[in-house]
């Protein structure tokens, strides 16, 4: 059946037409991954004050911004390795296997990091955390790619990235319920890394729901090691004997190659946008609190964090719908042209709190939904099922590899550009990127995932 024909027949039907149980238990396994690293990823953020007061020396403590950036940056650099290799390694093992691996590891230090007797031990336990949470989005991005049909995966990718936004929610929702029952007083915040432990649990459903990836085990079987469609039309590089690192079979194509720097550089333009929004939001809602007479402006900062993720919750859930009814490249500049637009309304266009506080819910649909979802959209469908975890695992990580750096240089950033809107506006500029790469890339809306 033609490309075109198979287009024509996705259009008539609903996007849940012939789903099965299987299809479910696929989205469900990777979504309560990705709500578990969303969780882990937000708690650090809500409890680092009280981590800190909990574990520096009092002449450390003095540096407090500073070594909160640390524990944050460390996570993030943590991420960005473990995802990277992650991604390689279930391009080896498979998907089903690395997922079970990658959520046990991280839910077991998570735990392990509740019991931490000082900073130290506490970053270390962090960055292997922030390893073991890398490795699950690419895997479950890829596993749900390769087992939803065409017609509805974008929609289910888009459920799946939803995930990381309930995560953050729940991890607040978490936070005030142990806050207000205080039950270790100052240790209050470790009893926040016991429950990060539960999800290793999830390890039996996974065993026996989720079955590994059909597309996957055929492209190794038949020893088709090429990175994009084009390349497997060279016989040599489509299949060979000995199989070709993953990560260097993607960039020796030209086209392989040209497709995973073009969505890198998006990934970064998003990871950088994204960090220079949400770091400073809260700060930034506080002090228009504090100017306003707002009786504990602190709350204010929260209500602005929550708003933004809500924003972002709704942006995931319509994320796969957006994409297939306006196409790859015309979602990807709309997504760029409202978080450039929305960046500028809630820094600089903003006179009141209240207007602050729904702009950052506009803004969070944009810098932190659209702008991530396209990730487990896009990729999947550039690269096949040889390196396609891998693809993914580069595209959605290495970006973390450079962007870990900012949140330790924060209030140093802040001070050179004078003021958080500026400091704010001078790194969202780059969501201008945004606007031209797309067109350089291919559209794959109503295509068939490359073999």
């Amino acid at each position: 059946m033609s490309s075109n024909a198979r287009s024509h027949i996705d259009h008539r039907l609903s996007w849940h037409d012939g789903l099965s149980a299987k299809h479910w238990r696929v989205l469900t396994a990777s979504f309560l991954g990705w709500v578990f690293d969303g969780y882990e990823a937000f708690a650090l953020v809500i409890v680092i004050p009280f981590v800190l007061k909990s574990l520096l020396t009092p002449v450390q403590f003095a540096d407090r911004s500073i070594w909160a950036g640390v524990a944050i940056g460390v996570t993030l650099l943590g991420w960005g390795i473990g995802g990277l290799a992650g991604g390689v390694l279930a391009d080896y093992v498979g998907r089903k296997r690395m997922m079970i691996y990658s959520v046990f590891c991280y839910a077991l230090f998570s735990g392990l990091t509740a019991f931490s007797t000082d900073f130290r031990m506490f970053c270390l336990l962090r960055f292997i955390t922030g390893f073991a949470m890398g490795s699950e989005w690419s895997t479950g991005v890829a596993l749900l790619a390769e087992t939803w049909p065409n017609h509805a995966r974008p929609k289910g990718a888009g459920f799946l990235q939803s995930g990381f936004g309930f995560g953050t929610l729940i991890a607040a929702l978490v936070w005030f319920g142990l806050s207000r029952v205080n039950p270790l007083a100052a240790d209050t915040w470790r009893l926040v890394f016991v429950i990060g432990a539960l999800p290793a649990f999830f390890c039996l459903y996974i065993r026996r729901a989720v079955d590994e990836s059909d597309r996957w085990l055929e492209a190794i079987r038949q020893q088709r090691w090429a990175a994009t469609e084009q390349g497997g039309r060279q016989p040599a590089a489509r299949t060979s004997g000995k199989r070709p690192f993953t990560l260097s079979e993607i960039f020796r194509e030209p086209e392989g190659r040209r497709r995973a720097l073009l969505a890198f550089l998006l990934s970064m333009t998003t990871t950088i946008g994204w960090w220079a929004i949400s770091s400073w939001l809260p700060q930034f809602a506080t002090q228009m609190a504090t100017a306003a007479a707002v009786p504990n402006p602190a709350q204010s900062g929260l209500r602005a964090v929550l708003l933004y993720t809500c924003g972002a919750v709704v942006a995931y859930l319509l994320s796969g719908f957006l994409a297939d009814l306006l196409g790859r490249r015309v979602y990807l500049f709309l997504t760029y042209l409202g978080a450039l637009a929305t960046t500028a309304l809630v820094y600089l266009w903003t006179t009141s709190l209240d207007a602050l506080l729904w702009a950052s819910f506009v803004n969070g649909f944009f810098t932190l939904g659209c702008a991530y979802s396209w990730m487990a959209i896009y990729p999947a469908e550039l690269f096949t099922s040889s390196v396609r975890a891998t693809a993914a695992a580069f595209i959605f990580n290495a970006a973390r590899l450079v962007a870990w750096v900012f949140p330790i240089v924060a209030g140093t950033l802040i001070h050179a550009f004078g003021s958080i809107p500026r400091a704010a506006m001078t790194l969202g500029s780059i969501y201008i990127i945004g606007l031209i790469v797309p067109w350089w890339m291919p559209e794959t809306r109503g295509k068939e995932l490359p073999e």
